[in-house]
């Protein structure tokens, strides 16, 4: 059963998505609720969305609001137990051992400091100090998915040479996924659940603005309309939220230099996207996108 939980200076929703905004990171209201409620209740919050869309971003922000260190984990194909929770420092270990055959003393191999804490780990040990997040839980296999809900039911492992450690409060834990693969319902029944859209283009506009130093309104309005279609177009990776930041930005910079503003966007445009492919497909259709974003 979820335990309501007293979070200092967050009464509301509509708290959480001013203390967010003060943190850099404009929320809107569906996701300032998520957060909350997963916050108050004492469960993991699960952002889903595509790439680049700021579910990493707001894990990081959200840690800032509560003043906490954020671990994260990266999942990757293959990831396993022993990355995500501990490992023994077994050199420092070997190296106790011939010094206590040396010297004839006695020496507790298991102690902390040959202990080397993996995110998991350090957020049973230090729930009060800790936002956990488990980034990109789809990339992992589900194996590693079984773990993880097994992690999430106790908050609780067993290391065979020290016994079970278990949390004293319910961790702070955020997971996102890029919906690369369906996740186990389990999993999902054990979080609040939030899927982020690209903003709308007034926000994404207000982000720029935010994020992006010196950079005029309509160059950010210019770059926000050219974002949006190029997110309609077929391409291998869609730029996300901080490719159009830098965009902006880059764009801004070159201008500054004498660049007229249709060429300083062409001359960025690797700023934008990332892929060759991508390049070569948009190149024929660059005039006229940035005539219609008002480049």
């Amino acid at each position: 059963m979820a335990v309501r939980r007293t979070i200092v200076g967050i009464g509301s929703p509509h708290d959480l998505e001013q203390a967010l905004r003060a943190a850099y990171y404009l929320s809107d209201e569906e996701l300032s609720t998520a957060a909350y409620l997963a916050l108050a209740l004492g469960k993991p919050l699960l952002l889903e969305g595509a790439p680049g869309v700021g579910k990493t971003e707001a894990a990081k922000a959200i840690a800032g609001v509560l003043g906490r260190r954020l671990l994260r984990l990266q999942c990757y194909e293959g990831i396993d137990a022993a990355a995500a929770l501990y490992e023994w420092n077994f050199p420092r270990q070997m190296l106790a051992l011939r010094q206590e055959s040396a010297e004839g003393a006695s020496v507790d191999i298991y102690r902390d400091e040959f202990l080397i804490e993996r995110p998991m780990l350090a957020c049973l040990r230090h729930p009060e100090e800790t936002v956990l997040l488990i980034d990109e839980i789809d990339r992992s296999d589900h194996e590693f998915e079984a773990f993880l809900l097994e992690f999430l039911s106790d908050f609780q492992i067993s290391i065979p040479e020290r016994g079970a450690i278990r949390a004293y409060e319910r961790p702070v834990v955020i997971l996102t996924s890029n919906r690369t693969r369906e996740l186990h319902e389990a999993l999902r029944r054990r979080c609040v659940y939030h899927w982020i859209e690209y903003p709308a283009p007034e926000r994404e506009m207000r982000i720029i603005m935010m994020r992006a130093s010196g950079v005029a309104e309509k160059a950010a309005r210019a770059v926000v309309a050219a974002v949006g279609r190029l997110r309609r177009e077929p391409l291998a990776k869609h730029p996300g939220i901080a490719e159009a930041v830098e965009w902006a930005e880059a764009a801004t910079l070159l201008n500054e230099q004498g660049a007229r503003w249709p060429e300083a966007f062409r001359r960025s445009l690797g700023v934008v996207l990332k892929d060759e492919d991508d390049l070569v497909q948009v190149a024929p259709k660059l005039d006229s996108i940035l005539v219609e974003a008002g480049a």
